[in-house]
């Protein structure tokens, strides 16, 4: 299939037109479905072809990290991080809008997109994924990184940007400032109920059965809906793509790939003192960006705080809040480019790798 002009637009004219006619008869929207797919698969491989991504493959013990690379390949790129449950395709919409002469490798965490699952028998957690970052430098032999995060890729960002402040040379978050504080009342609670979800899932991993399968725009529902609508519609694709796989029962179904025992994480689980420590340690150039219409996941004056002392400690630091949502830099990265442009513009330096 040959596609011409913005993959963008064509996937928003696109799932624009699925979703405008509800009054089509069955067997329609049956065909509307099974060709759905494809389109939009093929519309997302030929955004990567326009904008001459490549796909990596990092080796890990557990198997490899996956990887997309934007940009020239000998100049050592900004190293994107997704968020819970997403994937490198949260970043196919900002990315092709930052200066061209810069490069960048959004990665699928363990679990996520393309990449491989944790061993069985073990659970996820959030600090986990600082070693994959090491895993990163090491096959590139990079000694120092460029860091953008968004939600747990932020998180993680500030986590391995805090602990090793020598190897990060800048880093932007998005939408997630740091470990959030959970209810001290509630955690063990939630801790009893999270435990056993986890092997529950680690034994369903392990079953031979298919997972549960759904009509291609139930899996942009399921995803719209999932997201709080943050992920709009026309996005959605760009996620989908890396992480789910047509069903070899049901032709005209798909179902996600993801590691299902990434649903049942506890997060950090330490108390906002350590994040007050970690913070003292940023003593690079920092933008974080913060979307109006999200949660902060945890009382405000924890965010304040924090963002207070960074202040204070930090004049490299830079804070901005934009009119949108959680996934902001995918469904409206037109409100994000202005901003993370202008600070790539002034702390951006070539490496050539």
């Amino acid at each position: 299939m040959v596609v011409k002009g913005s993959g963008v637009m064509l996937v928003k004219s696109l799932l624009g037109s699925l979703f405008s006619h509800e009054t089509r008869g069955i067997v329609q929207r049956t065909a509307v479905r099974y060709s759905h797919h494809h389109q939009a698969h093929d519309l997302v491989e030929e955004h990567d072809r326009q904008h001459d991504v490549e796909e990596v493959r990092i080796p890990v013990p557990y198997g490899e990290i996956a990887g997309k690379w934007w940009g020239p390949r000998n100049v050592r790129p900004i190293v994107c991080i997704h968020g819970w449950q997403d994937n490198a395709g949260t970043f196919d919409r900002l990315i092709p809008l930052l200066p061209k002469h810069m490069s960048f490798l959004a990665l699928d965490l363990p679990g996520h997109g393309l990449s491989s699952r944790i061993p069985d028998g073990m659970m996820y957690h959030t600090l986990d994924n600082t070693l994959s970052l090491f895993h990163v430098m090491r096959e590139y032999r990079w000694k120092k990184l460029s860091l953008m995060g968004h939600s747990m890729g932020s998180i993680i960002s500030f986590l391995f940007t805090s602990t090793f402040p020598d190897k990060v040379d800048f880093y932007i978050g998005i939408d997630a400032l740091k470990p959030h504080i959970a209810d001290a009342a509630k955690f063990p609670g939630r801790l009893e109920k999270r435990l056993p979800q986890s092997l529950l899932a680690d034994a369903r991993n392990r079953e031979k059965s298919e997972p549960p399968a759904y009509p291609y725009e139930e899996l942009i529902e399921r995803l719209h809906l999932g997201t709080n609508k943050s992920v709009t519609r026309e996005a959605a694709p760009f996620l989908l793509y890396r992480n789910t796989r047509k069903s070899t029962l049901h032709p005209d179904r798909y179902y996600f790939t993801r590691d299902s025992r990434l649903k049942y994480g506890l997060g950090m689980g330490w108390d906002q003192a350590i994040n007050l420590e970690l913070a003292k340690r940023v003593v690079q150039p920092y933008l974080f960006i913060k979307a109006k219409h999200s949660p902060y996941y945890e009382e405000r004056k924890y965010f304040d705080e924090f963002v207070e002392l960074v202040k204070r400690n930090n004049p490299q630091f830079e804070l901005e809040f934009v009119d949108s949502t959680h996934h902001l830099h995918l469904t409206e990265p037109e409100k994000v480019v202005p901003i993370v442009g202008r600070f790539l513009g002034k702390y951006w330096k070539e490496e050539r790798g």
